[in-house]
């Protein structure tokens, strides 16, 4: 699938080279930056652009066109305290979308306290992943399966909200099958009301998607894709 969004990822360890690599092979415009010249040496032919910087510098960053993104994935994994003044210089710059990489609980709440909401964990997540979730920010997560077959967890677009399971046809018209519907209920917990989303079960053709809905399905990969597209 083409697209036409713009990324930069910060840091080319494995993760970071892993995010790079797939969000260029899916027809984005990646830009790759890592104060490590060998590191950039060996990424600059996979993706539209490399570049040796140092990531704490906010000018450095600016005259990279940085905050004109659609995405930032910050990857540096080896010196939190650069990639702490990385992410503020990202959010000083207004980048409309950071995504940076914890290596700790601690790390986290820190990340937290900053204000960012998308915070990866090596250990729950891998870059392919990261870079689908990019491409597709509707898609939750998502399952690889072998022969092109994925199951995917997507929140519900827009244009197919407060429609019927039978109006929407995800089996004819988008050659999809629905596993079932995770639906987010109020639930008082002491004095407070909290959202928390539960599993309707097998939905039927009568079955309307709210847009706080999640369904998951599971197709092709380019079938879901398409039905991606055709619903931004």
């Amino acid at each position: 699938m083409l697209t036409n969004s713009k990324f930069a990822v910060i840091g080319t360890g494995r993760f970071g080279t892993a995010i790079a690599k797939t969000l260029s092979s899916r027809g984005a415009e990646v830009i790759v930056i890592d104060s490590d010249e060998e590191k950039i040496e060996a990424i600059k032919e996979d993706v539209a652009y490399a570049v040796v910087l140092d990531a704490t510098d906010k000018k450095a960053l600016q005259a990279q066109n940085i905050q004109d993104m659609d995405a930032v994935v910050v990857s540096i994994g080896e010196d939190f305290e650069s990639m702490i003044l990385c992410t503020v210089q990202l959010m000083e710059l207004n980048v409309k979308r950071i995504i940076a990489r914890a290596s700790s609980g601690y790390q986290r709440m820190i990340l937290e306290k900053l204000g960012i909401k998308e915070i990866l964990s090596p250990e729950d997540e891998f870059g392919i992943a990261v870079a689908e979730k990019l491409l597709n920010p509707n898609i939750v997560s998502y399952l690889q399966l072998p022969d092109d077959y994925e199951i995917a967890e997507i929140k519900t677009p827009p244009a197919i909200a407060n429609r019927t399971l039978e109006d929407i046809g995800l089996r004819n018209k988008y050659r999809l099958n629905l596993v079932t519907i995770k639906r987010a209920f109020e639930i008082k917990k002491g004095d407070e009301l909290v959202l928390e989303q539960h599993i309707l079960g097998v939905p039927n053709s009568s079955t309307v998607l709210y847009e706080t809905d999640t369904i998951v399905v599971f197709g092709l990969t380019k079938d879901i894709a398409r039905f991606l597209d055709i619903n931004k």
